[in-house]
């Protein structure tokens, strides 16, 4: 036996333990703190009054509607899409749509500028994880509570379904359900990590969220007067002289309103909640046209066939969740960070 065969006998190499995730630890850290912060308990109440005010204006109109239907599909999903006729207060749907985004900015926008203005920033950095963990880590946090709070708004609102009404949600209601609390929790996402972008690039929190709730009040109440009127110049709809230019113009201004990723939202959500949602198009030519007025009224899709008509649109709100998160991931990255 030589030496160092014997050294290594006396003195056997220790095995160093595998070091957990640097990403995990940041998003456990920040996840204890959003769930014990007054912030967390107040997004929670005012987006679950939100949800339940409409449900119980709208509660005699959706057993009556319930009680005429002699198909049972999709009754459970009423809850999210019926409301009182005269009354001024909009529907779950549109709710979620215009006040869950508030979640995403309200998580996010003192996600890093916080840090900064703290001094904890450059502590943090000097621990061994990567830097890129930070971020990740911030991110993911924000992230799981958004879906821990979508999920209690949407059970809370199916329990009052199942027990106010008397409404038990089938099979391919639940389907449809789960896929849209995933869109949803997409949706959120991209305000979270705009939010994100918002408090990198900006040194003062109080910036980053005045900057996020304009953002979202340009969008939630004059985006669609906007690109509404975009649409009307470049797709005047009215001056069609023909069926045919009139489908193509009408195709074209619902193009351009798609740029809004609400509108985005809003169709994938009500091709998800109503199977008898057949299309989102508008015809292109006349034999699509002339092929959409001999379809079978009240005639439901499969919950797969509903998905590729939406999947576009899913696609294009996953892509720009990624692209607000690699803009902030790349502009942190980049930084200089001082002690």
């Amino acid at each position: 036996m030589t030496a160092e065969a014997a050294a290594e006998v006396q003195h056997p190499r220790r095995v160093e333990p595998r070091r957990r995730a640097g990403w995990i630890i940041v998003a456990r850290k920040e996840l204890a703190d959003h769930l014990v912060s007054a912030r967390f308990v107040i997004l929670l109440l005012v987006l679950g009054a939100a949800t339940i005010v409409p449900i119980y204006l709208a509660t005699d109109a959706i057993r009556d509607v319930a009680n005429r239907l002699t198909d049972t599909r999709g009754a459970f999903l009423l809850l999210f899409l019926l409301t009182q006729s005269d009354s001024p207060v909009p529907n779950v749907l549109t709710f979620v749509a215009i006040v869950a985004p508030l979640l995403g900015v309200a998580f996010a926008f003192d996600a890093i500028n916080s840090e900064r203005a703290d001094g904890t920033l450059p502590r943090l950095l000097s621990q061994p994880i990567y830097r890129d963990d930070v971020i990740n880590g911030k991110f993911a946090a924000g992230l799981a509570v958004i879906a821990l709070v979508m999920f209690s708004v949407f059970a809370i609102i199916s329990g009052f379904g199942m027990f106010r009404l008397g409404i038990v949600p089938s099979g391919d209601d639940i389907i449809r359900l789960v896929a849209w609390y995933a869109i949803t929790v997409v949706w959120v996402g991209l305000w979270l990590a705009l939010g994100l972008v918002l408090s990198v690039a900006m040194r003062r929190a109080a910036n980053a969220a005045l900057a996020g709730f304009g953002i979202w009040i340009a969008i939630a109440i004059f985006g669609s007067l906007v690109v509404g009127a975009i649409a009307g110049v470049l797709a005047p709809v009215a001056s069609a002289g023909s069926l045919e230019e009139f489908l193509g113009l009408t195709g074209l201004s619902e193009t351009i309103q798609r740029l809004l990723p609400l509108t985005l939202y809003q169709e994938a959500s009500a091709v998800l909640l109503r199977p008898d949602v057949t299309t989102v198009t508008t015809p292109a030519t006349i034999d699509q046209y002339e092929q959409l007025g001999q379809q079978i009224q009240g005639q439901y899709l499969a919950f797969d066939q509903s998905v590729l008509l939406i999947w576009p649109h899913v696609v294009a709100l996953v892509a720009m969740t990624a692209l607000c998160f690699a803009a902030a991931y790349v502009w942190f990255m980049r930084q200089e960070v001082r002690a």
